[in-house]
């Protein structure tokens, strides 16, 4: 592309409504440009970067044994009703009737559609195993858009997913996809790591991410600095250690306008890892009460998977009132009321807890002195946690999502009735497998970890082009000439390739491509009467003299190996 007369623009200074470097960068190089919340445009330059991404993400996919397809983004409501996830996805879809008054929706992601396709073909287990794949709209009400592409209402999507006889054959589908995704994430130079997570509204029985690891994410990843444990915080667990204590009488104590977890434990002068507090909640209409040690977090994803529930809310004073509970004083001993208790307090011992009574608690409870429904791990981990695994010390990392494998078995199968005969003739449910990858977010990761004071460092595989020419004079007829017959031998070797003919200053000019990140950086000068150019990759700070004769060379093998 020659920059003179061509669409191409910069900002000079940051942009006020972005809240991300990545989104910042990429609105400044004129990659993106806003419409309205969560919603952009991508601009020429931006559209290459993303192609970029798209190419990696095709070839893999096709070398994986994946067929590609193409699903409308406008779907009648009655599909996503037939799997009972309108209601799951709520008011995060986008909804409008036809000129029929017929409900229809945006798609916000395709499993009923390729189910639907799936019962097409299926008929035998001779049909089985295959794949699809597509890259297409998806489009999501989010509540908060923000950071840039990060957290979108429509964006790009690859997704896929496997159709297999049964559980032994998913294994070996799902393995194909999972290591096509690490050779894409390892193409793209994004630094991620894999981590379990919840299967959330698609269900299924595993669910793993593919996590940019960046301070900007929005998901907390656990870590192990001993092994390789690494999980969603939404599912993570720690290893419970039990107390070694005699246990103590139950005690009444006054514990006057302490009503918080913090006040109880300084007033009482113990940690706050000897109480144990308690969670007013409403599940389906019903008071359900959660106990967690007092300085843990309730997780709500593991609460709702254990009561198979998509949400849970505070109870309001009403529901309260049905039983004996008082808030800020509330107890499991005697307490009339639904109680779940969370397994760290199985191993506690002689803890502080509400008696029910206002401006009172216990002192030296234990679990003989109470009753308990249930008991189930229902906290966040904390840093410093022991790991499940190994025993070692769990860290936190924060990663933005870019991919995810799901194991779906058969949920979508028998809400869809995709069926099979088998060997012996019988009727069998489809087992699935789902594995998604967002594009734009892949962009938006590779930048926040790729940058510096001057603009966007690309690696070479998703850069919009390889190299850029920077003629130093454009009035000097030897510069413009040499520059010229670079930029056309280049061009006819297949590497994309900037030419900034532009009558600017070279600041100007160097600025520019810094900003917009070109891997390769050819300034044409003055030294051009000795044969020689400067060569500049734009990852370092340095620069070197080559000669002209051998800079198609050295272009060659510097994108070979950053390649």
């Amino acid at each position: 592309m020659k920059l003179k007369n061509n669409y191409f623009f910069t900002l000079r200074e940051d942009v006020k409504d972005e809240d991300s470097t990545s989104g910042n960068l990429l609105v400044r190089s004129g990659m993106i440009k806003k419409v309205g919340a969560g919603i952009y445009m991508y601009l020429p330059l931006g559209l290459k970067a993303f192609s970029n991404i798209e190419n990696i993400v095709r070839e893999e996919m096709n070398k994986a044994g994946a067929l590609e397809l193409l699903m409308p983004s406008l779907v009648p409501e009655e599909i996503y009703a037939a799997s009972g996830r309108v209601k799951i996805f709520g008011n995060s879809i986008f909804k409008l009737n036809d000129r029929n008054n017929r409900p229809m929706v945006l798609g916000p992601t395709h499993e009923e559609l390729f189910t639907i396709a799936a019962k097409s073909m299926v008929k035998s287990y001779k049909d089985l195993p295959f794949t699809l794949y597509q890259s297409a709209d998806k489009f999501r009400d989010e509540p908060r858009s923000r950071y840039g592409l990060v957290r979108v209402r429509e964006f790009f999507m690859k997704d896929a997913y496997s159709f297999d006889k049964d559980e032994k054959s998913l294994d070996e589908s799902y393995q194909k996809m999972f290591d096509a995704y690490k050779r894409i994430f390892d193409r793209c130079k994004v630094d991620y790591k894999i981590v379990r997570s919840s299967t959330g509204a698609m269900g299924g029985s595993l669910s793993e991410e593919f996590q940019a690891l960046t301070d900007l994410g929005e998901d907390i990843l656990v870590l192990c600095d001993s092994c390789d444990y690494a999980s969603n915080i939404d599912i993570a667990t720690s290893k419970k250690i039990e107390e070694k204590e005699e246990l103590k009488k139950i005690e009444l104590v006054e514990t006057l306008n302490c009503k918080t977890i913090e006040e109880v434990s300084n007033y009482l002068n113990i940690p706050i890892t000897k109480t144990v507090k308690a969670l007013l909640m409403k599940v389906k209409e019903e008071l359900v009460v959660f106990f967690i040690r007092g300085d843990r977090e309730l997780n709500e994803t593991k609460v709702c998977k254990l009561l198979d529930v998509n949400e849970i809310g505070f109870a309001d004073d009403n529901l309260i009132a049905t039983s004996n509970a008082i808030p800020g004083f509330t107890g499991p001993v005697g307490l009339k009321a639904k109680i779940i208790i969370d397994s760290e307090v199985l191993g506690m011992k002689n803890f502080v807890v509400g008696a029910n009574k206002e401006g009172y608690h216990y002192l030296n409870c234990n679990l003989s002195d109470f009753s308990y429904d249930m008991v189930a791990d229902i906290t966040n981990v904390k840093e410093g946690d022991i790991c499940p695994e190994c025993g070692g010390n769990i860290y936190f990392k924060k990663g933005i999502e870019i991919g995810n494998t799901f194991k779906l078995g058969t949920k979508y199968a028998k809400a869809l009735d995709l069926t099979y005969l088998d060997e012996e003739n019988k009727e069998q449910y489809v087992t699935m497998g789902c594995y998604g990858i967002g594009y734009g977010r892949i962009l938006a990761s590779v930048i926040e970890q790729n940058n510096d004071s001057k603009g966007i460092i690309f690696p070479m595989s998703i850069a919009p082009y390889k190299v850029c020419l920077v003629p130093s004079n454009m009035k000097d007829e030897n510069i413009v000439f040499y520059a010229n017959k670079l930029y056309d031998e280049l061009t006819n070797l297949g590497i994309d390739t900037i030419l900034d003919d532009r009558d600017e200053r070279l600041g100007v000019k160097f600025n520019d491509m810094d900003l917009i990140g070109i891997p390769i950086r050819i300034t044409i000068g003055k030294k051009l009467v000795d044969n020689l150019v400067e060569f500049k990759l734009r990852k370092e700070t340095d620069s070197q003299d080559v000669k002209i004769d051998e800079v198609v060379e050295k272009i060659l093998n510097t994108i070979k190996k950053e390649m």
